[in-house]
Order: C-alpha cells, then structure tokens, then sequence
C-alpha cells in the first residue's frame, strides 16, 4: 500500500524534536502527497504552509500518521487514534524508543522505503478500564502499555481481590498491580519483575508491585480476559488506578476495576528489516561484552 494522505503528531518543545521535524518536512514537500499536521503543534515552527487539524480530524483523513518524538508521543498518539484504522509510524527522538525504531539520522532512507511500499506492519492492542463506585460507572480510559492500581503518595500498602472471567485469583497486600500489555512489558512491568511479551502475542500479564507475600508472582492469561480488581481496604484517597502513567483517579475501598482488551487493533509500521529481538538486545543491552 502506497500513502497518499500524511498526518504528523509530536510534541515540539525539545529541540532535538524540532531539528527532526524540519527534516521531515523538508522530505515532505518532495513528495507528492497532503501532509496534515497536528493542530498542537506551535505556530513557532516553520511548518512549510501544510494544513492543520485535530488529532480526531487527522485519524479520519489520513491513511499514514507519522509520530515524531519519544515512547510517550506515541502512547498518547494512539489514545487519540484508537478508533481511527489508521496505521502509525513512530521516529525516535526519545530514549529508550521500543515503539518509535526510526531514528533521526535514518529518516529519509527509511520513509523513502516506506513510503514506496516496503515495510513492515504489525498489530498491537489496547486495553479499557472502567472503575465502578456501587454499580455505577466513575471513569473510564484506554491504555497501550498498562492500567496500574497503586498507591498514590506514601508508602503504604493496598489490599485487593483479583478474578479472572468470574473465577477467584487471589487477595493481595502489596504496593499494587499492573495489567499489562504486550506492548507495556517493556515498561513498567519489566521494572516489577514481569516476563517480557512478544509485542505480537494475545496475552495480558498481571505484575503485582512489590507484594507482602513472595509467592505472589506475575501471571501471564489469555488475551480475552476479563479482569476485576477489588479495593478492600486502603486509607481513603492514597490508591489510583492510572492508564500509561497519564490518565487516572482515584479508588476507594468497595471499588471495582473492569480491564479487558478494547475491541479492534492498532497497525504500526516498521521498516522492512525490523527485528523485535535486535530491538530488545538493543534497548536492553543484551549480549555486551565488557
């Protein structure tokens, strides 16, 4: 599939960021497609007289979105995209960069590929969280990476019941849990002692967070899940359940959280010659030698 229709979404303040995008649009304007952009990006940028518009806009017009910047650019892009069948394409201006493998100095030889034809695709999933206060629904968002129930500011423990499609796991004391993705067991779940996901597989992991009991240790379930955390007891106010380190609120004793996988996938695109596993020796520095 060629593009003909080309969204860009980043978020300019860095300069590093800003010296890439001006690469990119200077490669742009020698291509006979529309290039749309975000309308958050500042005036302050010279963005060569290509048209603005919302990210909602963008996901409707475009067949391509190009996300310039770090892992998180492309968390929030693909909140904002969800529901668009738009494919995403993400250059690194980051650090770690697991999901943005483009970097800055490979811009035109890869987009030159890409935009030819050549390239990679792959699907990925989201997850819907849902925190229900006495039957009724109090607030609802997606992630890419995780949904973390944790304490807020002070180290103290929560207990919570975990069950999987109906059926009793456990009952935790711990500082918390992460449902996770493929996607985010690189992230934060890696950090708590999750298993690494292949970023393809339809799974969910379930990482508790420092847990009072040794023997509670990450579970790996079937990507059709349905999820139910509990709150049982916390002091009012100090537990959240948070989306990707960005969107949360607060739980209170009697809460229940619902985490499942969100219908439909989101694409990514990566050149023709990515490899998951020379990402994962390279973001985590597998295999050196002193």
């Amino acid at each position: 599939m060629k593009f003909h229709t080309i969204g860009i979404i980043t978020k300019p303040q860095a300069e590093p960021v800003r010296q890439t995008l001006q690469s990119l649009f200077a490669f742009l304007k020698t291509k006979s497609c529309e290039v749309i952009l975000d309308e958050r990006i500042s005036d302050t940028i010279n963005s060569c007289n290509f048209k603005k518009a919302s990210r909602e806009d963008i996901g409707k017009q475009c067949d391509l979105v190009i996300v310039v910047g770090g892992d998180g650019t492309i968390l929030s892009a693909v909140r904002s995209l969800a529901t668009a069948d738009v494919p995403l394409l993400g250059i690194n201006v980051g650090r770690l960069g697991f999901l943005a493998d483009i970097s800055p100095n490979e811009l035109e030889t890869s987009l030159e590929e890409i935009l030819d034809g050549s390239y990679r695709e792959e699907q990925r999933f989201l997850l819907e969280m849902q925190v229900l206060r006495d039957n009724k629904l109090i607030f609802e968002a997606d992630a890419f990476n995780d949904v973390v129930v944790h304490i807020r500011d002070v180290a103290r423990m929560i207990e919570f019941e975990t069950r999987i499609n109906g059926e009793f796991v456990n009952y935790q004391r711990a500082d918390g849990i992460i449902v996770s993705t493929p996607t985010g067991s690189t992230a934060y779940a890696l950090s708590a002692g999750g298993p690494i996901l292949h970023a393809t597989l339809d799974a969910i992991t379930l990482v508790p967070i420092s847990p009072h009991t040794l023997s509670n240790r990450p579970l790996v379930v079937n990507g059709d899940s349905q999820i139910l955390i509990l709150i049982c007891n916390t002091k009012e106010g100090i537990a959240q359940a948070t989306c990707d380190g960005h969107l949360s609120t607060d739980v209170h004793v009697g809460d229940h959280i619902k985490v499942r996988r969100k219908p439909g996938k989101i694409t990514l695109l990566h050149p023709s010659g990515h490899n998951y596993f020379e990402i994962l020796r390279a973001k985590l520095h597998w295999s050196e030698h002193n």
